[in-house]
C-alpha cells in the first residue's frame, strides 16, 4: 500500500475508530445453504467529504463484493458530494445486476480522479499548501468565477465515463434501488434531493445533478439544473436519509436497515486551539449536524414505534449501522488528489468495508 506524503504541519494519519456494526442475524457466504427467504433491504448513504469520500468508494467495493445475498439486498443508495458520486458509480453497476462492475467502475473512478499527469500533481499540491498556510500566510481570495470552469469539466467528463446517462431510462425500473443525491438551491435555499425514480425528469438523476452535488462553493460556480442554482449538498442533507422512508407509503417498501459511511469524525480527543484546528473542526460539525438531523427523524420514529404512537401499518423500525474513516486527517487534505493519498484512502475503505462485513456474519 501507497502512504501520502507526511503533513509538516500535523502527524501522519492513525485510526481513530473502526466500524461497530450494531448486532444482527448471522450471515453466511454468498450463494451457500439454502436459497434467499426474505432478505433484509439496506439503503447505503454516503457522507460527503472531498477527497475523504474515495474512502467511501473503497467500502462500496468491499460490500458489493461482501453482502451475502441471501440475508442482504441494497434497495437503495444516498449521497452528497463526494460521496453522491461514490454513490452513483456504485448504483449504475446495480442497476445491472453487477455489482462486480460497480466495484470495478469505482477503482477506475478514482484513479482518474486522482492528480495523475505533472501539471496536476503541481496545482494539487499547491491548493493544498494554500490551504495548509492560510492561518499565517495572508493570500486575496478568488472567486471561482474569476477562473476558467476546467475543473468542472474534467469533472463531468469522468462522471460521464463511468456512469452511462443515456442508458438510465432503459434501466430504471420501479423496483431497482433507488438514488438520492443531495443539494441545495443557491438562490431560495431550497433544500433539494435529486432522484432516479422521481415523477419529474429535471430531478431525476443527470451529470448536472451530481455536479450540483458536487458543487463546492470555494471551488465550483453553481450548477444550474431547471431554474434552480446549486451548490454542494453539504448545507441541506449530508447525505439524504429521510426519503428513504417519508417517500415511501408501504411499509414493506421503506428499507430494514440504514448503513452510514461516515466521513467527519463525531468526537475529538483534544481541544481545538490553532486556528486550523479549529477550522478543521467546524467543518466537521457543519458536515455532521445535518447527517444528525437526518438520523435523528428515523430515530424518532423508532423510538414512537416502540411506544405504540405510531402505526405498524405504514411504519417499521429501521436499524441504524454506521461504517466510519478512522484516520486523523485535516480539512485541506479533502482537497488532495495526489495519487499515494487516494489509494490509502481506498485501501483503508476495502479494509473498513470488509471488517464490517466480517462483524455482520460473526453477530449472533
Amino acid at each position: 500500500m501507497t502512504h501520502p506524503p507526511k503533513n509538516p504541519q500535523k502527524s501522519p494519519p492513525t485510526r481513530r475508530s473502526t466500524a461497530k456494526p450494531s448486532p444482527h442475524r448471522k450471515a453466511g457466504q454468498a450463494g451457500a445453504g439454502a436459497p434467499p427467504a426474505n432478505p433484509r433491504t439496506v439503503a447505503i448513504a454516503c457522507q460527503g467529504g472531498g477527497s475523504h469520500t474515495a474512502f467511501t468508494g473503497g467500502v462500496l467495493q468491499a460490500l458489493l463484493g461482501g453482502i451475502d445475498p441471501q440475508h442482504h439486498r441494497v434497495s437503495g443508495l444516498s449521497g452528497t458530494s463526494g460521496g453522491a458520486l461514490c454513490a452513483a458509480v456504485a448504483w449504475f453497476g446495480l442497476l445491472q445486476d453487477k455489482p462486480a462492475l460497480g466495484a470495478t467502475l469505482l477503482e477506475s473512478f478514482w484513479q482518474e480522479m486522482a492528480a495523475q499527469q505533472l501539471p496536476d500533481a503541481v496545482s494539487n499540491q499547491f491548493l493544498v499548501w494554500l490551504q495548509r498556510s492560510s492561518a499565517w500566510l495572508a493570500l486575496p481570495e478568488i472567486s471561482p468565477y474569476q477562473l476558467p470552469p476546467t475543473g468542472q469539466k474534467y469533472l463531468a467528463e469522468v462522471i460521464a465515463r463511468h456512469v452511462e446517462f443515456a442508458r438510465l431510462p432503459a434501466l430504471v425500473k420501479p423496483a431497482s434501488p433507488r438514488l438520492l443525491v443531495g443539494a441545495v438551491d443557491v438562490l431560495s435555499g431550497q433544500f433539494e434531493v435529486f432522484h432516479s425514480h422521481h415523477a419529474s425528469p429535471q430531478k431525476r438523476i443527470g451529470v448536472d445533478a451530481l455536479l450540483a452535488s458536487a458543487a463546492i462553493p470555494e471551488l465550483f460556480r453553481a450548477v444550474p439544473v431547471g431554474n434552480g442554482r446549486y451548490w454542494d449538498g453539504l448545507f441541506s442533507q449530508n447525505p439524504p436519509v429521510r426519503g428513504f422512508l417519508s417517500d415511501v407509503a408501504e411499509r414493506d417498501a421503506k428499507p430494514d436497515e440504514i448503513w452510514v459511511i461516515q466521513i467527519n469524525p463525531d468526537r475529538r480527543a483534544d481541544e481545538p486551539r490553532s486556528t486550523s484546528d479549529i477550522a478543521d473542526r467546524r467543518n466537521e460539525l457543519a458536515g455532521n449536524l445535518s447527517l444528525r438531523q437526518e438520523l435523528f427523524f428515523i430515530e424518532q420514529a423508532n423510538a414512537w414505534l416502540a411506544k405504540g404512537w405510531l402505526s405498524a401499518e405504514h411504519f417499521k423500525p429501521v436499524t441504524i449501522r454506521y461504517i466510519r474513516l478512522g484516520l486523523d486527517l485535516d480539512y485541506p487534505s479533502k482537497l488532495d488528489r495526489s495519487p499515494a493519498f487516494i489509494d490509502t484512502l481506498l485501501a483503508e475503505g476495502r479494509r473498513a468495508g470488509s471488517e464490517f462485513i466480517r462483524q455482520l456474519a460473526a453477530a449472533p
